[in-house]
């Protein structure tokens, strides 16, 4: 059956913790950037033959995308905007039967399929987790990683989503984000149209939400996609 955590009620002090509160009602930084993804319509092969193929850097690259993110055995990792299941499935062998992966999606026939997928490979270790608009839907303290690929820009309400995400990740914990590169006269029009902010703007609102900025991770493997690195202090 699918893991879906309980929704998180933050007190005040808690909220005080992550460094910003987010607004009572935090408006829509871009509406309707999700609405395919809740359609319960979705078809995952339709999104597999766009996410899972070589002419997608973050697929070509991920051996290498891997490697940066020096999971260890026994780590608690979530993958948010776990979409096909492309990196959590990659995760769940190297975190290893004493850790864990947290398969966090939006879309519940993304999650299905995760959790079918997973099941298949024999990883019991990966939780599938269906989560919402504003939230990651995962308990406090319960992550050292949290992994963000191609996924930031289709946060509709960001400082909300970092909120509880720096409430999942432990002392410490890390969030790294992989995003495209946003540069007009250099982006391709899709990725001008689509991706609402670019890589200063992503770090300046993950910053305000109260993670401590670690570095720019080199990646000449990677020409569309940058990563920032992130620590919950």
């Amino acid at each position: 059956m699918t893991i879906r955590c309980i929704a998180l009620t933050f007190s005040l002090a808690a909220l005080a913790a992550c460094g910003s509160t987010p607004p009572a009602v935090e408006p829509s930084v871009k509406p309707g950037i999700n609405k395919d993804f809740l359609d319960p319509a979705l078809q995952v092969a339709k999104y597999e033959q766009r996410f899972e193929v070589e002419s997608r850097e973050v697929y070509a690259q991920r051996e290498r995308v891997l490697a940066q993110l020096e999971l260890r055995p026994g780590m608690a990792v979530a993958d948010v905007g776990a979409g096909t299941g492309l990196y959590t499935l990659l995760f769940a062998p190297r975190v290893g039967d004493s850790g864990s992966v947290y398969a966090v999606d939006i879309a519940p026939n993304f999650v299905a399929h995760v959790e079918a997928a997973a099941k298949e490979r024999g990883f019991a270790n990966v939780r599938p987790v269906l989560c919402t608009e504003r939230s990651v839907e995962l308990p406090p303290s319960c992550v050292d990683l949290v992994f963000v690929c191609d996924t930031y820009h289709h946060f509709e309400y960001p400082q909300s989503t970092l909120a509880s995400i720096h409430t999942a990740l432990r002392p410490g914990g890390e969030l790294i984000v992989l995003d495209f590169v946003r540069e007009p006269g250099q982006s391709s029009e899709w990725i001008l149209g689509h991706v609402r902010a670019g890589e200063a703007v992503v770090r300046q609102e993950i910053e305000a939400a109260g993670f401590t900025f670690v570095r720019r991770e080199d990646t000449p493997f990677l020409s569309e996609n940058y990563v920032l690195r992130f620590r919950r202090p």
